[in-house]
């Protein structure tokens, strides 16, 4: 049976989730999971919640879906100790070095890759199942055809997104909170920049081209259902419980073969839309239409009040049960109960006696076993047997059946042992000595110059289109510079053939290195023959990430640029480590194309686009190489070249100068100062986050 997986941001809307049909709900607890602002649960509500769940049935997934770093890896161990002691059933993770840590500290715990984590293709479902996933939430911009493909052939089971809110940046690839407020989205403190409004150009205070509408998909949960999809998933820990009572609800009924009405689909937008609902990513759809913000809709207090009753006013009496009763004179009477997981429990009770007036009958016996009402349990049988005309009173048979159903409740809600593993330090890495190497990485060909190759930098990373449509480059660097290619951000599986063709053709040209940013794409390059380095992309944040890296082969990565100093320093340089020093940072990469939405036509080629905000800062917008999709650059470009004594001593392998909108004398002038050292301009240039770090 497919999975109907709903949010969990408070103990009522737990509740609320559970008792209007949820198979299973995701919630958090503490740290490490992407909504830290929600109430979240305490150690406390979280054993209360993994009892009362399991014994309705449904299955607790415990949100730790946010990139951790070296000192907090001590006590996320203690947070997955406690949470598997508890009795919870999965952990939701972002994160590489988590993903370890999970499996070694709590090993009979399944753990689920994130949307956080980026995997939009067979290849990266292949590489979750090989770091140890038993499942993965897929990117929500898949079409149907390309969940369709991956269920095909997934070793793991998927989970899609079934309704909620949509982020106009790829999860697990947007900076924007964090960049511009150090409230980080990939450490559950996003604040939600892209639903404010934002003008091409100039500022319009009526124009909101980040904000999508929320995602809707009860009319096709069926074909989910069919290509093989585990689990359906409804996003909202934010929301109120209402909110959940009244969506899955919905989805529960449209499951259960409830043909959905206009009149539903109005009560769901009553209760939380922004203009409406899309299927656009689904459909394969993009356009202006997926866009909406948030309107105060008609009164719902009605319908808020109705979703509150089914919560708060007895049980949905979930868990089907089967009586077997005994009634014999000369005997105590007995009662037995089995539930659907196979628990039997049974009680006795005063002996029969002769009856005077009225014998008890089986129909007597079943109608008082039936009243399981206030109960999570439904009475799905009553198996008797009667010997002889005998009485007993119904405040005994009813006491027999609260006793074995209190028994069944315990039995239910006890958690079994888990089997737990110590917490182990990794042994460190120091990394390299002597000075950071110099890297560089081009948007395009035409920001190659003379001054850069005399420069010699290690490593020159240019998009793969552009070595393609510039055959000659390989032959014009000197020995001391190894050429990269760098693979689009996302590649889904249906460009799977284009990329492989891509890929033997740079080969052919003496390319042998790739940058990926990716988990799939980490696959898909070592299969293909080429030595890989990782990207930011691969939000690297701790040393067990790194470890994974090495052991995978990876011969160099660029840290998360969300790191700071010292967090750096803490890293176990495993693999040579890289870090960005000059560059306009990526803040979203987005499927749905604002310059298309804006000029109805594709024009990626014409120009750098801007979006501005409020505030007057411009936010350049540029194509992905060798995609069609957007990248949005910040607004100020991350200068450290008067600075580059800070990552001296640090063990960094390369330090790496960034170039996306600069024409060829902007470039000479950058490296220019990385000679000779530059000067800060304040309001020109930011110096990111190393020092200030994020939340």
């Amino acid at each position: 049976m497919i999975e109907l997986l709903s949010p969990a941001g408070s103990m009522e809307a737990l509740r609320a989730a559970v008792q209007n049909g949820a198979n299973a709900v995701y919630l958090g607890y503490d740290q490490f999971n992407a909504r830290m602002n929600a109430k979240n649960f305490s150690a406390d509500e979280l054993q209360e919640a993994i009892v009362y769940c399991h014994v309705r049935g449904v299955a607790v997934h415990l949100t730790l879906n946010t990139l951790v770093a070296d000192r907090e890896m001590a006590r996320a161990a203690d947070v997955i100790r406690l949470a598997a002691t508890l009795g919870v059933d999965a952990f939701i993770v972002q994160d590489i070095g988590m993903v370890q840590l999970c499996r070694e500290i709590a090993p009979n715990v399944a753990v689920h890759a994130s949307t956080q984590m980026s995997i939009h293709s067979l290849e990266g479902v292949i590489a979750a199942a090989e770091l140890g996933c038993s499942r993965v939430v897929l990117s929500r911009e898949l079409p149907r055809e390309e969940i369709a493909a991956i269920c095909r052939r997934s070793p793991i089971e998927i989970e899609v997104f079934v309704h909620g809110a949509l982020c106009m940046c790829y999860s697990g690839q947007c900076y924007l909170s964090g960049v511009i407020g150090r409230r980080s989205g990939n450490r559950g403190q996003c604040a939600q920049p892209c639903r404010l409004p934002y003008g091409y150009g100039r500022f319009d205070q009526n124009r909101y081209p980040l904000s999508l509408k929320d995602n809707c998909l009860i009319e096709y949960l069926r074909d989910l259902e069919r290509m093989g999809v585990a689990s359906l998933k409804i996003e909202g820990r934010m929301k109120r419980p209402e909110y959940v009572a009244v969506v899955t609800k919905a989805y529960r009924a449209a499951l259960n073969g409830k043909r959905v009405t206009q009149a539903d689909m109005e009560e769901l937008e009553r209760v939380f839309s922004r203009q409406g609902f899309t299927q656009g990513y689904y459909l394969g759809q993009k356009g202006q239409e997926m866009f909406g913000t948030r309107q105060e809709g008609e009164d719902a207090k009605e319908l808020f009040a109705a979703a509150r009753a089914t919560y708060e006013n007895g049980e949905a009496q979930l868990v089907p049960v089967h009586f077997y009763a005994m009634l014999q004179a000369g005997r105590p009477a007995q009662l037995a109960v089995q539930d659907d997981l196979g628990n039997v429990c049974k009680t006795v009770g005063p002996e029969p006696e002769p009856a005077v007036y009225h014998a008890l009958t089986r129909e007597d016996l079943e109608s008082r076993l039936a009243k399981t009402g206030g109960t999570p349990y439904r009475c799905a049988s009553v198996k008797t047997a009667l010997g002889g005309d005998v009485q007993l009173p119904a405040s005994a048979i009813n006491a027999m059946r609260r006793d074995v159903l209190a028994q069944l409740t315990a039995q239910r809600g006890r958690v079994k042992p888990a089997r737990l593993h110590p917490y182990n330090a990794l042994a460190p890495y120091d990394g390299m000595t002597g000075e950071p190497q110099l890297t560089v990485s081009v948007r395009s060909a035409s920001q190659i110059t003379a001054r850069m190759l005399a420069l010699r930098p290690t490593v020159l990373y240019v998009p793969l289109a552009e070595i393609l449509a510039n055959p000659d480059l390989p032959g014009r660097l000197g020995v001391e510079t190894q050429l990269a290619a760098v693979l689009p951000r996302v590649t889904w599986s249906g460009e799977d053939r284009q990329l492989a063709a891509q890929l033997r053709e740079v080969y052919a040209l003496g390319v042998r290195q790739l940058l990926v940013g990716n988990l799939g794409q980490l696959k898909i390059a070592k299969a293909a023959g080429f030595a890989v380095r990782g990207d930011f992309g691969l939000n690297i944040y701790n040393s067990r990430s790194m470890q994974y890296l090495r052991a995978q082969g990876v011969d160099s990565q660029l840290l998360s640029f969300e790191l700071t100093l010292p967090q750096i320093r803490d890293i176990s340089k495993a693999v040579p480590s890289e870090v960005l020093v000059y560059g306009r940072l990526p803040l979203m990469l987005m499927e749905n194309c604002v310059i298309k939405n804006r000029t109805g036509t594709c024009a990626c080629d014409a120009g750098v686009t801007k979006l501005v905000d409020r505030m007057g800062e411009e936010f350049p917008i540029v194509k992905d190489g060798g995609s069609c999709r957007n990248v949005l650059l910040n607004g100020k470009k991350l200068y450290l070249l008067d600075k580059l004594a800070a990552f001296r001593g640090m063990g960094l392998w390369a330090l790496r100068l960034s170039f996306t909108t600069e024409n060829a004398g902007e470039v000479d002038k950058v490296l220019a100062d990385w000679v000779r050292g530059g000067t800060f301009e304040p309001g020109s240039y930011t110096r990111g986050l190393y020092q200030r770090g994020v939340e």
